[in-house]
């Protein structure tokens, strides 16, 4: 997937769908000049609607090339009161529009693998209010770096429930969606293959029963029970900062008489992802991880599927540490959501810059000129 470059003055386009919330007379400032601010002030790493306004002024002449400004830069208020007024799911549904339109697929590429997982912003808790903090389940196309889309919800046991309204936000035919062991349920399963797509899924605790059919099935085999079982595996090693690192992929798939199947129909094939790890003080780690997937992969590609999905873990890490999303004291519901998906989508465009340089390094750049710099 090849990235087209987009004009920062065409981001207003991408929004001309939405409805200005506002009361009419609470509209001093342009609807999209505010929107194009905050989208730019978040990608220099502003945290919110305060380091937004300190930002802008700023960049006041660059920023009146392309937008209008009939009544200057909006006030911290004015550009919280949009942000609290905005519907965060037609909002992310504009951003969708613009990622989609810098991302050009080439004809041969495989099948996309998407990554969903749960992040809580645990600065965003109100315990005058009764409110948890905020936990979103984003959607992250794991080769390109791409934020494909977001749910929030106030818990994080409520992750079961947001997949399933995520996945409707996701072009699901030819695309492989991994999720944890909290998103092996029934009906996930049901609309990945439903939506014409594959899932692998890791199977824990929370599906005992079929977690401990994964395992026999492939106890079974290893003790020579059921060499009837076609499969493959690959086995991996490195060795990085002091340690060394085994890992060994196998699937098989599985059999008539695979219990779970009459429950779980989608199943086509089990996965074992199975990692030994050696410390530089002679101390050894084990971890197994099963899984059960709808299509019998290629060892290569479930391997591919198991590592690429933690990559989702690298962009909630980025969002701590380098956007100090953890720490953002944002408690109202609708401008931490929208914040949050403003967040993950400057994720994506700092990530997919040609720039040489760190996310953080793109950043700091972004907010010390606005002249466009040699990617070399």
């Amino acid at each position: 997937m090849a990235t087209k470059r987009l004009r920062v003055d065409t981001i207003g386009s991408y929004f001309g769908s939405l409805t200005d919330p506002r009361h009419t007379r609470n509209r001093k400032h342009l609807f999209l000049d505010i929107i194009v601010i905050a989208v730019c002030g978040v990608v220099c790493g502003c945290e919110g609607p305060t380091a937004i306004r300190r930002w802008a002024p700023a960049r006041a002449q660059w920023l009146q090339t392309f937008l209008r400004l009939p009544k200057g830069i909006p006030s911290r208020d004015g550009i919280r009161n949009l942000l609290l007024a905005l519907q965060p799911e037609a909002f992310q549904a504009c951003f969708q529009a613009w990622i989609a339109q810098a991302l050009v697929t080439a004809e041969d590429e495989s099948l996309r693998r998407v990554a969903t997982d749960g992040k809580t912003n645990r600065g965003s808790h109100d315990a005058a209010a009764g409110l948890d903090p905020l936990h979103i389940v984003s959607a992250w196309a794991t080769e390109h770096g791409v934020a494909l889309g977001q749910v929030a919800t106030q818990e994080k046991s409520n992750e079961i429930t947001a997949t399933p309204v995520l996945l409707t936000q996701i072009e699901l035919t030819d695309t492989s969606i991994t999720i944890d062991a909290m998103g092996c349920q029934k009906d996930i399963a049901r609309d990945i293959v439903a939506g014409g797509g594959d899932f692998v899924l890791a199977a824990k605790d929370n599906q005992p029963t079929l977690a401990d059919a994964v395992a026999g099935l492939v106890e079974e085999h290893l003790e020579g029970a059921r060499n009837e079982l076609q499969h493959r595996s690959r086995q991996t090693r490195e060795h990085s900062h002091g340690r060394h690192e085994e890992r060994t992929y196998f699937v098989a798939r599985v059999p008539s008489d695979f219990t779970p199947r009459n429950e779980w129909p989608w199943i086509k094939a089990i996965g074992t992802a199975v990692r030994i790890t050696r410390h530089a003080n002679g101390t050894q780690t084990d971890e197994v991880r099963y899984y059960i997937l709808s299509r019998f992969l290629s060892a290569t590609r479930f391997a591919q599927a198991v590592r690429k999905h933690w990559g989702i873990e690298s962009m909630h890490w980025v969002l701590d540490v380098t956007f100090r999303e953890d720490q953002s004291r944002t408690r109202e519901r609708t401008p931490a959501n929208n914040l949050s998906g403003l967040r993950r989508f400057a994720v994506t465009l700092l990530k997919r810059h040609p720039l040489k340089d760190s996310i953080r390094g793109k950043m700091i750049c972004s907010s010390l000129s606005t002249q466009e710099r040699d990617p070399q």
